[in-house]
C-alpha cells in the first residue's frame, strides 16, 4: 500500500518518517518529495508498507502531531498526468484531417 503523508515539516527526515511509520509495522521504503532546484522538502511524502499494517497507520496517525505539525496520512491515488502535445503549433489536426 502507497501511503501519502502531508504537512510534514520541512526539516523532517526520510529516516524520521520511516521510524514513526514502522511502529504499525515493516516499512518497505519512504520518500520525500524535495524541489529539484533547491533540494529543500516540499512538506509532503510517501510511505510503502503492507495493506494491513498501512491501515492500521493511516487510522492511527492521520491527523497527529508530528515535528510541530498535524500530520495528514491517507492512502496515496494514483495520479493521472495528462498527454503532452509536442507539437509547436496549435494546430491539433492530425494528417487524415487535412488530406
Amino acid at each position: 500500500m502507497n501511503i501519502y503523508v502531508g504537512n510534514l515539516s520541512f526539516s523532517t527526515t526520510q529516516e524520521e518518517l520511516e521510524n514513526l511509520f514502522s511502529q504499525y509495522g515493516e516499512v518497505e521504503s519512504v520518500r520525500i518529495v524535495r524541489d529539484r532546484q533547491t533540494g529543500r522538502s516540499r512538506g509532503f511524502g510517501f510511505v510503502e508498507m503492507s495493506e494491513e499494517h498501512g491501515k492500521v497507520a493511516i487510522q492511527a496517525l492521520n491527523g497527529k502531531e508530528f515535528g510541530g505539525r498535524n500530520i495528514l496520512v491517507n492512502e496515496a491515488k494514483q495520479q493521472e498526468r495528462p498527454q503532452r502535445n509536442f507539437s509547436r503549433s496549435n494546430n491539433t489536426r492530425n494528417y487524415q484531417d487535412r488530406y
